[in-house]
């Protein structure tokens, strides 16, 4: 068990931008269920680089927030990491078991945005000493310059007459500005990893806008590192600089953002990309994937999308694929790229992507 007294963090100031800031090997999470196991998390190794939006992406179930609820020490009780490590801060997190070994690194270090801010906020308590709260915790200052902290992040998040607003209650917000605040609280300790999980799933479409443009602009701000998950590729457009593609416990595709947009090599990113209801167009069916992710509670041979593939091979069946080399910086697990493979022809709408999107654009210019 960890020692935080004997744990020496490292000052982000050290991990200059583009430099990796987490490393995870070859992770390994899995959950007692009524005297079962269930691996939701199965063998994920990923860099994330300081300064960069790296979004996480997939179906429900795909285990993309228990991924990074990992990095936070957040697993419910029946959950467990049986293998892998996550270096971060010159130390390796997974060797951390107890709330006190996680004080100096969750909300401090590494802070979530949750989905709903109603499940964030305490309903029974105003708004301000929620904020100050966690300033007072994890900064040591005092009830005045708290208060005082509090009010400034409350303006910076866009909450307007701050200085009055403090000492609403939640149920006096409305939903975007309770995201808003829950934002603050994420921010009240300047933390170097800000994890985003569906923080505009929950909001209209207009004020989603406006939490991806708060995000991205505190992003530039402050220099903190956004992990964002969402199962919404259209949201990953908008926020960021690189994509992991999740499904069934395992990182199947990872790169740039135009690489996973205008040369995805996996074929779930092809039917993720391929049901966008933004890249459809009129009189046109819109694309669905068929069948469902398998059981966790099994154990997965082959390639576990391949039941659901209409690209499989004979060999997606029997042995599961490596992950394959596209570039420096995208890599695809899919026995596709191997070179002994037949060649595919993928769907239509990948190759036409740039011109959809090329056209959803200029329309939206025309008034």
């Amino acid at each position: 068990m960890a020692n935080m007294k004997n744990v020496k963090l490292t000052n982000p100031a050290d991990v200059k931008k583009g430099e990796v800031i987490v490393s995870v090997k070859d992770l390994v999470v899995q959950f007692s269920v009524r005297h079962r196991i269930l691996t939701a998390i199965r063998h994920i190794s990923l860099d994330i680089y300081k300064g960069e939006t790296i979004a996480i992406v997939g179906e429900s179930g795909s285990g993309k927030s228990v991924f990074t609820k990992t990095l936070t020490g957040m697993l419910e009780e029946n959950g467990r990491i049986s293998n892998g490590s996550i270096a971060y801060a010159g130390t390796d997190l997974t060797q951390f078991h107890t709330n006190e070994d996680w004080l100096n690194i969750r909300g401090k270090r590494i802070a979530t945005v949750f989905q709903d801010p109603m499940t964030s906020l305490n309903p029974l308590r105003r708004i301000g000493s929620q904020i100050t709260e966690v300033i007072r915790l994890h900064r040591g200052l005092s009830k005045e310059a708290a208060k005082a902290e509090a009010i400034n992040l409350l303006k910076r998040v866009g909450i307007k007459d701050a200085e009055n607003r403090y000492n609403d209650y939640p149920f006096q917000y409305s939903g975007g500005m309770r995201q808003r605040v829950v934002i603050a609280i994420a921010l009240a300790c300047a933390p170097d990893i800000l994890i985003c999980d569906e923080p505009t799933t929950a909001l209209d479409v207009t004020i989603q806008a406006q939490i991806l443009s708060l995000i991205n602009e505190l992003k530039q701000e402050y220099g903190f590192t956004v992990i964002f998950i969402t199962h919404d590729l259209g949201v990953v457009a908008e926020v960021a600089d690189r994509v992991a593609v999740m499904y069934a416990g395992q990182i199947v595709e990872y790169g740039t953002v135009n690489e996973i947009y205008y040369d995805p090599r996996h074929p779930y990113t092809w039917s993720l990309l391929s049901s966008l209801p933004q890249l459809g167009e009129k009189g046109e069916t819109l694309y669905s994937i068929t069948g469902t992710p398998p059981s966790l509670f099994n154990e997965i041979k082959g390639d576990a999308f391949a039941p659901r593939n209409p690209y499989a091979l004979e060999i997606d069946f029997v042995k599961e694929p490596p992950m394959f080399k596209v570039s420096e910086t995208h890599y695809a697990k899919t026995w596709l790229l191997d070179p002994r493979a037949p060649k595919v022809e993928r769907p239509a709408i990948i190759g036409e992507i740039s011109d959809r999107v090329a056209k959803i654009y200029s329309h939206g210019g025309e008034e």
